[in-house]
């Protein structure tokens, strides 16, 4: 099973991850510090030390960058494992590894962004649309990759209806890590999450 389904192997790859996390920072701490319309992507470089150029190979927009919200792309590996019915074997532990990728290219490596994203939507309900915006572009991703595992593996249901409760399931996360006071990781509520959708299919 590869442990972290997020393509993030090599030299290389962790480089980009550490730049990204830079300019996720850079921007949260000057929108949190001055506003967001008085923030730039020219001084989020600056503060990152890269040019504006190099900011949008990780970012889109500004807006992406101080929601943290970058690619969400999926090793390789890991697809052809879930396709071909992994990487547990039990497709409700499966949803619970493709959201905690999904939070994963949100929140990054920074344990604190969380916090920080709902403090800026919070100031800036702007951003809350975009945020949900991020998540329905790659709505499709995800359930592409439900389609090509249900020719492979059946599954109990459409793979709309999967990806749904992906979705879900990283909504119900967050909600829940926010109730419990922000501490720790978010990932770690997944499993309460799921517990929850299956004790109102089971009542």
């Amino acid at each position: 099973m590869n442990a972290n389904p997020v393509d993030d192997t090599g030299l290389r790859a962790r480089k980009k991850r550490a730049r990204a996390d830079a300019i996720v920072d850079a921007a949260q701490r000057l929108v949190l510090a001055h506003g967001f319309d008085a923030v730039t992507v020219e001084a989020i470089a600056e503060a990152a030390g890269i040019s504006p150029r190099t900011f949008f190979n990780y970012f889109e927009s500004k807006d992406d960058a101080v929601l943290g919200q970058g690619s969400f792309d999926l090793d390789a590996g890991f697809r052809g494992e879930f396709v071909a019915g992994g990487p547990t074997g039990r497709l409700t532990a499966d949803l619970e590894v493709l959201a905690a990728a999904l939070l994963g290219a949100v929140a990054g490596s920074d344990p604190h962004a969380p916090a920080r994203v709902l403090e800026l939507m919070q100031a800036e309900p702007r951003l809350l649309a975009h945020h949900f915006a991020w998540f329905e572009r790659h709505k499709n991703q995800v359930e592409d990759l439900f389609t090509e595992r249900h020719a492979c593996r059946p599954l109990p249901t459409d793979p709309a209806t999967c990806t749904m409760v992906v979705f879900f399931l990283v909504r119900a996360a967050l909600d829940d890590w926010d109730a419990g006071g922000r501490h720790g990781d978010v990932t770690e509520h997944l499993p309460a999450a799921l517990a929850k959708i299956a004790a109102v299919v089971n009542a």
